[in-house]
């Protein structure tokens, strides 16, 4: 009987095997909720807990500062930033939602520096952050990804903090309603909050004494108004015995953020104004205890604004600066003083990271509007910008595939950098430098320009900013438009029965689909055509590399070759002589075949010995790390080689095989399609590469 009818039956016998059982779906899920989420303490536990450990009686911006740390940091020598690995590995959910370009994550890492200066007491604390970047570029999926991680921390033993609650208030206060007998802290406050400042302030200075951190543990908020109110009730009625009040009516609890019950994390985005209003932000009259309490009572107000919710945690704003701007009035008091104002009750002290989120055309509209000059001034603009190193990009894309039910298809090599190349190009600024091109400078912030291509990419960055709007990156194509057409064009070729997705394929959904996306302008369409076409011959090129690479490449002879010139470079560096390969003799360095090498990738006579050097000290290098020489891992010399190796191998190459018309199954022509698959192509992708590049190679070949 087979598996398929096994399964069949015993469906209907009611008898389904599961890999899960309800029992150990049960058991992991109790693993993974903290020991103490349900159980309360009183309030001389918390004293001797926060004692043990002050990091517990943290502010938010200290515990959002200690939380980005707690998931790794990795400094980047290259791009001379710091990564977290909470953005840069994802590590809660397997990399799923990783970031990727220099650019990104120096924006992360600003927006890191702003929140661990506010840890410090330094300003920013007091301040909006305000990520600014265009449409598509990651800024909300690093918003939504912090606000998955500050859950996830608090749920540890290392980012936990507590709350408290009010109990056994109907034997106190006579008019309290039965159902409120347990109530809560309104606004998820801190326990200390329940000692008078002065007390408070003793304790304080004791944790500060004991505390290993970077900045120190301050409080100074009053407790929220229904808080207050049975603070004052009980002590009237202990007779100022705070002792009792805390022993006999107060517990305290465990407080983990989660943003689906809207505790300590809320969002909030911009409506029709005639369906939006304050109340929203700091709360409103909880009408149905108004019949049991009255007006004007701090028992009948209804903590469930926005601001009220994300206390102790991350207030986050879409699109922040589409809000009237009445309505922006409130995030003034919410920042710098750190306070809402609902109407008709007291100011409330808050404790959070405010964020913010806007695209370029409404920071456009606010900036030069001078009645938003007090908002501007309580905000830490981040710019958020289009990654700018097609590298990296092409990993958004991957990432995209990875974490999508992709068709069995294969991805061609080149496919995802061209694409990523094309994106790049609508983001950045035409050099300034005619000597360079825009693909040059594309190059060079990818990382493929070294010291003797007399490209300077600090001074391409610097001149890039200066000549864009606010940055360079800060318009341009989207990732979200090019894993669009990317997408697409996986569909269509699987629809024409095609299994590989090759560049020309994503070439040809850019041209057809430019013109109808709505956040390309029209007037931008000519220029991103010109600089497709850009891509496209950036692409050939790459192309003719590889069919070159699979007609005469030579694993064995690239390495005796390699082994060839690095003698022939030390002795001509060392000046001393080389032992010639077939006599045996001492001989000079040879001059003809060094510069047979360096010519392959243009390096000038003027610059030979720059170039020299700089090989020696690579191969110097990997000596010392005990490393042995292997000319495939130095990229430029590998480029060299091949292309010395193609000149000495071509003579013997039939190249009208590559430009007949017939099926290519003859053995050489096989051979050079295994040789493409070695590469990382598909026998289909290589048989389109050889037609696309071979008749290219062939043709200039056969003219010469």
């Amino acid at each position: 009987m087979s598996e398929q009818t096994d399964n069949a039956n015993d469906r209907a016998s009611g008898e389904v095997s599961s890999t899960h059982t309800l029992e150990e779906l049960s058991r992991e899920y109790k693993r993974s909720v903290p020991e103490d989420l349900r159980e309360a303490k009183p309030f001389e536990w918390y004293l001797r807990e926060v004692t043990a450990d002050p990091r517990v009686a943290r502010n938010t911006h200290q515990r959002v500062a200690d939380m980005f740390d707690h998931y790794g940091t990795r400094y980047d020598e290259d791009a001379g930033v710091v990564e977290y690995l909470l953005a840069s590995e994802d590590p809660l959910h397997d990399g799923e939602n990783a970031f990727y370009g220099r650019e990104v994550h120096e924006s992360i890492h600003e927006f890191v520096n702003k929140v661990k200066s506010g840890a410090r007491g330094l300003g920013p604390e007091k301040r909006i952050k305000l990520l600014l970047g265009p449409v598509g570029s990651g800024k909300s999926h690093f918003d939504w990804l912090v606000r998955r991680y500050f859950e996830d921390y608090t749920r540890s033993d290392e980012g936990r903090m507590y709350t408290f609650r009010w109990t056994d208030l109907c034997s106190v206060i006579e008019d309290q309603d039965p159902a409120d007998d347990t109530v809560r802290s309104a606004m998820n406050q801190e326990p200390l909050v329940l000692l008078p400042q002065e007390q408070r302030d003793e304790v304080i200075a004791e944790l500060n004494g004991n505390l290993d951190a970077p900045y120190t543990v301050r409080n100074e908020q009053s407790l929220d108004p229904a808080s207050g109110f049975y603070m004052d009730e009980l002590l009237a009625h202990y007779e100022d015995d705070l002792q009792a009040v805390l022993e006999n009516h107060v517990e305290v609890v465990r407080l983990v953020a989660d943003e689906n019950q809207r505790r300590c994390i809320e969002t909030f985005e911009p409506k029709d104004k005639k369906n939006q209003d304050e109340t929203e932000l700091t709360g409103d009259v909880n009408y149905s205890k108004l019949a049991v309490y009255g007006e004007n009572d701090p028992r009948a107000f209804d903590y469930a604004g926005a601001f009220c919710n994300a206390n102790r945690g991350i207030f986050s704003g879409e699109e922040l600066l589409k809000l009237q701007r009445e309505f922006l009035y409130d995030f003034l008091h919410a920042s710098q003083e750190q306070t809402i104002k609902p109407r008709n009750n007291p100011r409330i002290d808050i404790d959070q990271v405010i964020v913010g989120r806007t695209n370029m055309p409404e920071y456009r509209d606010k900036k030069g509007d001078e009645k938003m000059e007090a908002f501007n001034d309580r905000t830490k603009r981040i710019d958020y910008p289009y990654v700018l190193e097609y590298d990296e990009e092409a990993e958004i894309y991957r990432k995209m595939l990875r974490n999508a039910d992709v068709p069995d298809i294969h991805i061609e090599p080149h496919a995802m950098e061209m694409a990523g190349l094309f994106g790049v190009l609508t983001r950045i600024e035409e050099p300034t430098d005619e000597s360079v091109s825009l693909v040059q400078k594309a190059k060079a912030y990818n990382g493929e320009i070294d010291e003797t291509d007399e490209i300077d990419e600090r001074k391409l960055r610097e001149n890039g900013d200066r000549a864009a709007d606010i940055a360079e990156g800060m318009e341009g194509v989207s990732a979200r438009f090019i894993g669009d057409e990317i997408a697409e064009a996986i569909m269509d070729s699987r629809h024409r029965d095609r299994g590989y997705l090759s560049p020309l394929a994503v070439f040809k959904h850019f041209e057809t689909n430019l013109e109808n996306h709505g956040s390309i302008p029209e007037e931008n369409l000519d220029t991103y055509h010109r600089y497709l076409e850009l891509v496209r011959e950036e692409y050939k090129e790459r192309a003719i590399e590889d069919v070159r690479h699979a007609l005469a490449y030579d694993v064995d002879e690239i390495r005796r070759q390699g082994e060839k010139y690095m003698d022939h470079v030390m002795a001509y560096i060392d000046d001393t002589t080389v032992e010639d390969d077939l006599t045996g003799r001492e001989q000079e360095p040879d001059e003809t075949f060094l510069r047979s090498v360096e010519e392959k990738l243009e390096v000038p006579g003027d610059r030979k010995d720059d170039f020299r050097q700089e090989v020696a000290n690579w191969v110097s290098r990997r000596a010392r790390e005990g490393s042995s020489f292997d000319p495939q891992e130095n990229d430029r010399l590998r480029r060299a080689l091949e292309r010395k190796l193609w000149e000495d191998k071509k003579h013997n190459i039939n190249f009208s095989a590559l430009v007949s018309a017939g099926e290519l199954d003859d053995d050489e022509r096989a051979a050079w399609v295994d040789a493409l698959t070695e590469q990382g192509y598909s026998a289909e992708g290589a048989r389109e590469v050889l037609e696309f590049a071979g008749a290219e190679v062939a043709k200039s070949e056969l003219e010469e």
